[in-house]
């Protein structure tokens, strides 16, 4: 992992991923209190949406400073390569 200590700090995202985690552990509450399967896939749903929100939050802001910098200080062909590689995996989790 690249040192970004320039990085802006993702506090929203942080308390979307902490909402995220309450409902994962009440996801397994309701499996050890063997609730409807339909609930439960419902929970998970909302979790998968919480976390990819969280994602997006994080592409948006790395675009807004990090690829900026890139453009800014003439660095961007390894930045247009590292979001063809983010691309790949965005593509292969859809």
């Amino acid at each position: 992992m690249k040192d970004h200590s320039h990085h802006v700090k993702h506090q929203g995202t942080l308390r979307i991923l902490k909402t995220a985690k309450g409902q994962i552990e009440g996801i397994m509450k309701m499996i050890e209190d063997e609730r409807y399967c339909v609930d439960i896939s419902t929970q998970l749903l909302a979790v998968i949406a919480l976390l990819k929100k969280a994602n997006t939050e994080i592409i948006n802001r790395h675009i807004e400073t990090c690829v900026r910098d890139a453009i800014e200080t003439g660095l961007v062909d390894d930045k247009i390569k590292e979001l063809e590689q983010l691309m790949k995996h965005i593509e292969k989790n859809l």
